[in-house]
């Protein structure tokens, strides 16, 4: 048989996002597709500082974490990237300039300004990365660390064209309304899954992702065995080789038994 190596998405694939909780019958299917012999990875936006949990519910062959900025095969760290400091000074100028705010996403914890932000949605991530332990003691004001990624929200104040056009390095995801994601030129989930592919010598052919939003189309562009959950982006269906069902239906451990990846 031949080794297969799956990509999991984790909000709105792995995690329901409506139950905030792990299908047991997902736990289950990656266990036993570990333990049939295939590999299996996290291929997610969220960075490691907040995966955690994930760690507490099954053994996994590695994380890939950030949109590909950083991963971790087999609990070891084979790849990061860092903003630099100085682009990481002119970035949060560009956030007051603009009338915007957000956070700043590194592989040890997620980074918020000192004071409370005019943005419920910042408020709100704060809180529930902060349930996470992913939230830092450091804030915008200090200067000793560094992030990999980072997200934004505006509103009708903001400068929000003045702000994308200060972003020439960064590949801009629109998320939600008035919500981006903003990742490193030359990163992905995809990029991150050739990587892994090629440590593993692992053909495309044998790889297979999951997904549902729009930070996944990279994965889905590159793959073949594109799995897209039943609940998703309209976005992806051009690239979705089976559409299964929703978290909520059991939707992974279907798709895997169905497309033959577990017995």
């Amino acid at each position: 048989m031949d080794r297969k190596a799956l990509f999991f998405d984790v909000d709105g694939t792995l995690l329901s996002e409506i139950t905030g909780q792990v299908p047991e019958s997902a736990v289950k299917a990656l266990n036993q597709a570990r333990a049939e012999g295939h590999l299996v990875f996290i291929n997610s936006g969220r960075m490691y500082c907040i995966l955690d949990f994930l760690n507490q519910l099954v053994e996994v062959d590695g994380f890939l974490c950030g949109c590909g900025t950083s991963i971790f095969v087999q609990g070891k760290n084979v790849y990061e990237y860092r903003i630099p400091k100085d682009r990481a000074r002119r970035l949060k100028e560009s956030f007051a300039e603009c009338r915007m705010d957000g956070w700043l996403e590194g592989t040890e914890a997620c980074y918020f300004q000192s004071q409370s932000s005019p943005f419920e949605a910042v408020e709100q991530t704060r809180r529930n990365l902060a349930v996470l332990n992913g939230v830092s003691p450091y804030t915008w004001a200090e200067d000793c660390y560094q992030f990999n990624k980072f997200c934004a929200v505006w509103n009708d104040d903001s400068d929000l064209k003045r702000f994308t056009d200060l972003l020439p390095d960064f590949q801009v995801i629109y998320r939600d309304v008035q919500f981006m994601e903003c990742v490193p030129n030359g990163h992905s989930k995809a990029t991150a899954m050739k990587q892994v592919l090629e440590m593993f010598h692992i053909s495309l052919e044998n790889a297979y992702v999951f997904g549902d939003s729009m930070n996944d189309l990279p994965m889905f562009q590159y793959g073949i065995n594109n799995v897209l959950m039943g609940a998703h982006d309209k976005g992806l269906e051009p690239y979705a080789a089976f559409v299964t069902k929703t978290v909520e239906e059991d939707g992974v451990a279907y798709a895997m038994k169905k497309l033959g990846i577990i017995s």
